[in-house]
C-alpha cells in the first residue's frame, strides 16, 4: 500500500515506521503525503489503540530530502504553499491523535525529523541520538514545526537551537524536555518502548482520548472561571461514561476492567 513507510497492527498496537534508509528517512512530498495517510487511518481504526513512530536505517529522520529541496526550488508560491500546508497537516494529524503517541527515535533527527519527535506523546530515545533544528543554515526557518517544537522544550531553549541551527546531544534533548526517556541501545529502547505501551494499554482509550483533549484545552491558559467549569464539566462527562462507569466499578470490584485483556 505504501512505498516509503511500513505499517503494522498487532493487539492494538499500531506501528508506522519511516523506510527510506537509504535517504536516511527524509521527508518528500511522497512520504509525507504516506504518513498523513497512515497516521489518519490509525487514528480512526478502532483496533488500534496506541500508535508508535518508528524507522529504519541509521536515522531516525533527517528532516527535508534534497532531491525534493531541489524540486521545491523551481516551484511557484502556490506550489510551495500547498507543500508547506501538506506538511502543516501531517504533524497536526500526529500532535492530535485521539490515540497516545509514541516515538521510538534510534538515530539522528534533523529539521522536520525533531518536529515528529516533539509532535508524539511520549519520545524515547538512544543516547548516541544527535538532533539539529537546521533550518536557519539553509536561510529558511522551521515554521510548520514551530507550534510542537515549542510546546516540547519551551520558547526559551527553541530560541537557542532555532537561532543556533548547532546539534545538541539526546542528554540534552532530555533535559529540556524533547525526549522523555534515554537508553543504552536499540534493544533497551524496544524494551522501554514495550513499556510505556503496556502502561497505555492499561488505561480507558476513550479516557487516553479525553485527557488529550483535556491537556490542549488547560495547556498555558490562566486558571480563570471558564478554565475551572470546562474541567468540572469534563470529569462530570468522563463519570456519566459507559466506560467512566466500568473503570469504577472494576477498581471497587477489584477486578480488571473491561478494556484490559482478561487472563
Amino acid at each position: 500500500m505504501y512505498n516509503n513507510i511500513l505499517t503494522e497492527i498487532d493487539l492494538g498496537i499500531g506501528i508506522i515506521t519511516l523506510n527510506r534508509p537509504e535517504r536516511h528517512n527524509a521527508f518528500d512530498d511522497v512520504l509525507i503525503g504516506e504518513l498523513s495517510a497512515a497516521i489518519e487511518q490509525m487514528a480512526t481504526d478502532p483496533g488500534v489503540r496506541v500508535l508508535v513512530i518508528s524507522s529504519t536505517g541509521k536515522s531516525f529522520c533527517a528532516g527535508a530530502d534534497l532531491n525534493w529541496m531541489k524540486r521545491a526550488a523551481s516551484y511557484s508560491t502556490a506550489e510551495n504553499l500547498h507543500d508547506s500546508r501538506v506538511l502543516a497537516e501531517m504533524l497536526r494529524r500526529l500532535a492530535q491523535c485521539p490515540k497516545p503517541t509514541v516515538a521510538r527515535v534510534q538515530g539522528a533527527a534533523y529539521g522536520g525529523g525533531v518536529g515528529l519527535v516533539a509532535c508524539c506523546d511520549v519520545a524515547i530515545g538512544t543516547f548516541d541520538v544527535q538532533f539539529s533544528l537546521t533550518e536557519v543554515k539553509l536561510g529558511l526557518v522551521p515554521a510548520v514545526i514551530s507550534p510542537h517544537v515549542i510546546a516540547a522544550i519551551g520558547e526559551r531553549y527553541a530560541r537557542r537551537y532555532m537561532l543556533t541551527a548547532e546539534r545538541f546531544s539526546a542528554a540534552e534533548a532530555y533535559r529540556i524536555g524533547l525526549l522523555h526517556e534515554l537508553v543504552t541501545d536499540v534493544e533497551a529502547l524496544d524494551e522501554a518502548v514495550g513499556e510505556i505501551v503496556d502502561a497505555l494499554l492499561n488505561n480507558g482509550p476513550f479516557a487516553l482520548a479525553a485527557c488529550k483533549e483535556l491537556i490542549s484545552a488547560v495547556a498555558w491558559k490562566p486558571l480563570s472561571s471558564e478554565v475551572v467549569e470546562d474541567t468540572a464539566l469534563r470529569i462530570t462527562r468522563m463519570r456519566a461514561s459507559p466506560e467512566g462507569r466500568e473503570g469504577m466499578s472494576a477498581f471497587l470490584e477489584k477486578r480488571k476492567p473491561n478494556w484490559i485483556a482478561q487472563g
